[in-house]
C-alpha cells in the first residue's frame, strides 16, 4: 500500500467554530493554525452566544496538543495525538503570521483578519513548493480571493457533512412511476390491527434507497404505503390508503394535500417518538404540529403538556434584556406559534378567551434552548420550531432531553437559515434527517407546495 503524498492544511477560523475538533480529521497530512486564528478565538471565546462554546473547545483541543512543547517545535509542528491515537497523524504547528516576510510581493494588503489567513497559506506555499498547501475555509468570499492571490489549493470543510447536495437530501416519500399493483407480481399480505401489510420483493420498487417509515405514493389515487420492515430483497408496507390519510383531522385542521397527509399520520401515530417536517414557508408545518399537539393533549389526553421551543437569532442570543419570565421574554420569537393558535380558533365567539382557556387546558409553556441542557422532559409533546438554524450538537443537546412517553417534532425550513456559521448541508435539521431515517421510532415528511396563500406560493416559486 502506498502512503498518499502528505499536504499541509491551514485552517480557518470559521471551521474551528463550525467542528472544533477539526484538527483531528486529517489523517496522516500535517495542520497549522495561522496566530490569526486563535486571536479571533480569543475574541470570540468571552461572547455570550453559542459560538463561543465551540471557541473555548477549539482551544483547549489546541492545548491539549500543544502543552509542553518548546517554542521551536510549536512552529515545526507537533505530533498530533488525538483521543484515538493514529500512526499516521500528523502534525499541528501554531503559524507566527505577523512576522512573514514575503520573497516575492504575492501578499494581499491591510490588516483584515481573512488577508492575513491568506497570506499565511501563500507563504507557506512558497516555502513548501514540494507539498500542497491547502487553505481550508467555510467562507466562500475567502475561498475566492485566495484563488485570486494566487493560491493553488483552497477547500470547503466537509469531512462532516452527511450530504453533497441538498437536493439529494431524503425527503421522507417516494413517488413511483405508475401504478405499484399493475408491476408487483407476488404479494404476501397480512392483516395486523387496523392496517393490511403487504410484503413484496424489493426488486419490485424503483426506488433504490429505502427506509423505514419512509412513505410511498404511486401515480395511481388510491395507494398510499409506509415501510415498516426491510430486509435486502424483501420490503414490507403497511397499506394506509390515500382516502384514509386525507380524512385524518386534528383540532379542526385536516390535511389539504397528500404531504400534509402523511405529515398528520406520522404527527398523530402514537409509536413514533420522532417526527421532522422540512418544507417551504407557508407549507403548513407549525401549523400542522400544533394541532397534533393540542388533539393529543387536550382531546386524547396522550400527553401532560405541549413545550414550545426555538433557538433565539444570534443577533439577540441573550434574552435576559426583555422584562418579564422566560416565557415573556421568548414570546417575540414564538411569535409564528401564537398566530398559529389564533387560525386555529378563530372563529369561536370569543377568539382572545379562548386562546388563554386552551394554553391553560393544553399547559402550553415556552422555553428557550439555552435553557433545555440538563433536563428531562416526560410525558410531553415536544414541538422545536425553526431548526434549520440549529447546529448538529445543539439539536443532539435537545433530542437527549427527552424522556419517556414524550413525542419530539421538529421543524424547518432550509431555505431560512440565519447563522453565519451554518448552511443548508451542515445544518443540524439536515444531520437530524439522515441520521434517523433508519430509527424505527421517527418518520421525515417534506411538505411539498406551499398552502398559506396564493401570494406566498407565487413569492416561494419566483423570489
Amino acid at each position: 500500500m502506498v502512503q498518499a503524498e502528505k499536504k499541509l492544511f491551514v485552517l480557518d477560523t470559521n471551521v474551528l467554530l463550525h467542528e472544533p475538533l477539526a484538527i483531528y480529521s486529517f489523517d496522516e497530512h500535517d495542520v497549522v493554525v495561522p496566530m490569526t486564528v486563535l486571536e479571533e478565538l480569543d475574541q470570540i471565546k468571552d461572547r455570550k452566544k453559542d459560538v463561543s462554546r465551540d471557541a473555548r473547545v477549539a482551544i483547549r483541543a489546541l492545548e491539549d496538543c500543544v502543552s509542553g512543547a518548546s517554542p521551536e517545535a510549536l512552529v515545526q509542528g507537533v505530533p498530533l495525538t488525538g483521543v484515538e491515537p493514529n500512526s499516521l497523524a500528523g502534525t499541528l504547528a501554531i503559524f507566527p503570521d505577523h512576522q512573514v516576510e514575503f520573497e516575492d510581493q504575492v501578499a494581499l494588503p491591510g490588516n483584515n483578519n481573512d488577508n492575513a489567513i491568506i497570506n499565511s497559506a501563500l507563504y507557506l506555499q512558497q516555502i513548501h513548493r514540494d507539498k500542497a498547501v491547502v487553505l481550508v475555509t467555510k467562507d466562500i468570499n475567502m475561498r475566492i480571493k485566495a484563488k485570486g492571490a494566487g493560491l493553488r489549493h483552497v477547500e470547503d470543510y466537509r469531512s462532516d457533512q452527511l450530504v453533497d447536495d441538498i437536493r439529494y437530501l431524503a425527503k421522507g416519500f417516494a413517488e413511483l412511476e405508475g401504478e405499484l399493483w399493475l408491476r408487483v407480481g407476488e404479494v404476501d399480505s397480512q392483516q395486523r390491527g387496523r392496517f393490511t401489510e403487504h410484503t413484496i420483493a424489493r426488486d419490485q420498487i424503483d426506488e433504490e434507497q429505502l427506509y423505514l417509515n419512509q412513505y410511498l405514493i404511486d401515480q395511481g389515487k388510491d395507494f398510499c404505503g409506509q415501510v415498516k420492515a426491510l430486509t435486502p430483497d424483501k420490503v414490507t408496507l403497511r397499506d394506509l390508503g390515500r382516502d384514509r390519510l386525507m380524512g385524518y383531522h386534528a383540532w379542526g385542521i385536516s390535511p389539504k394535500n397528500i404531504y400534509q397527509g402523511m405529515a398528520m399520520q406520522a404527527l398523530l401515530d402514537p409509536t413514533i417518538d420522532l417526527v421532522i417536517l422540512t418544507g417551504p414557508a407557508g407549507s403548513g408545518k407549525t401549523l400542522l404540529a400544533l394541532a397534533a399537539a393540542l388533539e393529543q393533549v387536550v382531546e386524547q389526553r396522550r400527553y401532560e403538556r405541549v413545550i414550545v421551543t426555538r433557538n433565539t437569532p444570534e443577533i439577540a442570543e441573550s434574552i435576559g434584556f426583555l422584562p418579564g419570565t422566560e416565557e415573556e421574554k421568548m414570546m417575540p420569537w414564538l411569535a409564528a406559534i401564537t398566530d398559529t393558535l389564533e387560525v386555529l380558533h378563530k372563529h369561536d365567539e370569543s377568539p382572545s378567551s379562548s386562546l388563554q382557556y386552551i394554553m391553560d387546558k393544553a399547559n402550553i409553556q415556552f422555553k428557550s434552548v439555552n435553557f433545555m441542557r440538563g433536563r428531562s422532559i416526560q410525558n410531553s409533546f415536544v414541538l422545536l420550531d425553526e431548526c434549520q438554524n440549529l447546529t448538529p450538537s445543539q439539536v443532539k443537546t435537545i433530542i437527549t432531553r427527552m424522556g419517556e412517553g414524550t413525542k419530539l417534532v421538529c421543524s424547518g425550513n432550509l431555505a431560512q437559515i440565519d447563522s453565519n456559521y451554518l448552511t443548508a448541508v451542515t445544518s443540524g435539521l439536515t444531520y437530524l434527517v439522515e441520521r434517523f431515517k433508519m430509527f424505527d421510532g421517527s418518520a421525515n415528511v417534506y411538505l411539498n407546495g406551499v398552502v398559506r396563500s396564493k401570494l406566498a406560493s407565487f413569492a416561494e416559486e419566483n423570489l
